[in-house]
């Protein structure tokens, strides 16, 4: 039994391409035409998804706080992320006198276009793939390391006692958290013996690796829900934020399309996050299979490979927006004593646990 619906995009992608180098020279079909429309999809992607996760967002604090959310501008207040997004086109842009103003017009760049770079090599469905590295665990956790960068030039640039604290503090969360994120994913590197993305998606052809991973891939699925939330700086982890205590943080001196920058990439590194964890822990695009289920695997396939994706994909960011409305903020001491304390540890015993899993063949 086949699938109802089955889209090769490799091959839409392939007469694409032949219909460009039959146009100009393929150096500049590749250069100049593929890659330019490749980023201007992707880019068109990532706006109209960062609209939808901030109705999105809304909706889910009204839903968890018993309450309406957005209900006046659009229908069911779907049309209130046009309205914000028009008002923050509208604000005028103030850059502080004492400022360093070449940083902190750089800065929002830095954390956007490292947001977007990290998209590349996640797939979104069966052959429909960005950039197919075969380093792509490497490649995202490199490059959305970026973002701290950009987020300590913002604070030191602003000027600002408050966003410099705001900035620091970021620095010191992040490189903690990166450290239980890195082995969160060795655990299913060393199961699916793979850093390519694609390759660990087919992998879990006979079953996610949550569900064939036994204790220890819940563990680290689990430590890599609670880590990365903290990576992305979103609530119980703002500390870098922190209203109440810094103002607006690393980004009180930013109004406008910078401020908004922020914002896109806050909602982009959200999505990363979830997907990534999706592709890496529940199989990305791949169809819930059982061994030697032929039945129920074939059902399976009937569901597009991109239904598949999204669903887990926004499941995951479902959790993540959940916690921002659950949990109280941490204080700095308790957010780095749980990460040096108790989830690296963790994560180091459980990573021997995995490779030792891995070695006996003691997974499904």
């Amino acid at each position: 039994m086949k699938p109802i619906l089955v889209i090769s995009f490799s091959s839409l992608a392939s007469q694409f391409d032949a219909w460009l180098k039959g146009m100009v020279s393929n150096s500049l079909a590749i250069l100049a035409t593929e890659m330019v429309v490749t980023g201007v999809c992707l880019l068109v992607f990532l706006v109209l998804l960062c609209f939808f996760l901030g109705y999105m967002e809304r909706k889910v604090a009204g839903f968890i706080e018993i309450r309406l959310g957005p209900n006046r501008v659009g229908p069911k207040g779907s049309l209130q992320i046009v309205a914000d997004t028009v008002k923050l086109l509208f604000k005028e842009g103030i850059t502080p006198s004492s400022s360093d103003k070449f940083l902190f017009h750089l800065a929002p760049v830095i954390v956007v276009t490292a947001a977007m770079l990290s998209v590349a090599p996640i797939a979104f469905a069966k052959n429909f793939q960005v950039w197919d590295i075969n380093i792509g665990v490497l490649y995202v956790s490199s490059v959305s390391s970026m973002a701290v960068i950009g987020i300590l030039m913002a604070g030191y640039s602003s000027y600002n006692k408050y966003s410099l604290l705001g900035a620091m503090r970021s620095g010191a969360q992040i490189v903690s958290y990166e450290l239980s994120v890195g082995l969160s994913l060795i655990s299913i590197v060393i199961l699916s013996g793979s850093l390519s993305l694609s390759d660990i998606v087919k992998s879990q052809e006979t079953g996610w690796w949550l569900i064939r991973g036994h204790i220890p891939v819940i563990i680290s699925f689990v430590i890599f829900l609670i880590a990365s939330t903290a990576e992305i700086n979103r609530a119980p982890f703002d500390l870098t934020e922190a209203e109440q205590e810094l103002t607006g943080g690393y980004h009180t001196e930013y109004s406008g399309m910078k401020f908004a920058m922020f914002l896109l990439a806050e909602y982009i590194n959200l999505f990363v996050v979830s997907a990534i964890a999706a592709t890496i822990f529940l199989g990305g695009w791949m169809p819930l299979h059982f061994g030697s289920w032929q039945a129920f695997n074939s059902v399976m396939d009937w569901i597009p490979s991109s239904l598949w994706f999204f669903g887990k994909t926004f499941f995951i960011i479902f959790l993540i927006m959940q916690f921002r409305w659950t949990f109280p903020r941490l204080r700095i001491d308790q957010l780095l004593n749980l990460e040096w304390k108790y989830l690296l540890p963790i994560s180091m015993v459980n990573t021997i646990l995995v490779t030792v899993m891995a070695i006996m063949g003691w997974h499904f």
